[in-house]
């Protein structure tokens, strides 16, 4: 896989659908940065880093409602071919359709659409969550 957020989303996204409580994902530094947000945002319960002979994984805990998955839907925006980046008003115009979660890549690090529009930065719009 070329695009690593987008694996990592994914998976976290098909352990919630079929069910599955926890879920091991690859390590780097924008994985766990994403992985903080999602748990600071609650879509996951909580995102371990662990180290088995020499290498790094993230252990994820995905969050449910009355056994119903919090995560129910990702849509990947940008892409290494398309790189998308937004203002505010292009940000918040995502999130407003359909209730949507939004976590963007900016100057001063990983964060959803909320935080963005309070200090008034857009940034590389990663994918909307739901």
């Amino acid at each position: 896989m070329n695009y690593q957020i987008a694996d990592f989303i994914i998976r976290i996204k098909n352990a919630a659908q079929a069910n599955r409580k926890q879920v091991i994902l690859p390590y780097s530094k924008l994985n766990k940065e994403v992985g903080k947000v999602l748990v600071k945002n609650g879509f996951l319960e909580d995102i371990k880093e662990l180290e088995n002979e020499g290498r790094k994984t993230l252990f994820a805990t995905v969050k449910y409602y009355k056994r119903i998955p919090i995560l129910s839907g990702v849509k990947i925006i940008s892409k290494p071919s398309l790189r998308v980046y937004g203002t505010i008003e292009d940000i918040l115009k995502i999130e407003r359709k359909g209730k949507k979660t939004v976590v963007i890549s900016t100057s001063q690090g990983i964060m959803v659409g909320k935080e963005a529009k309070k200090k008034g930065i857009g940034g590389e719009i990663i994918f909307a969550i739901w």
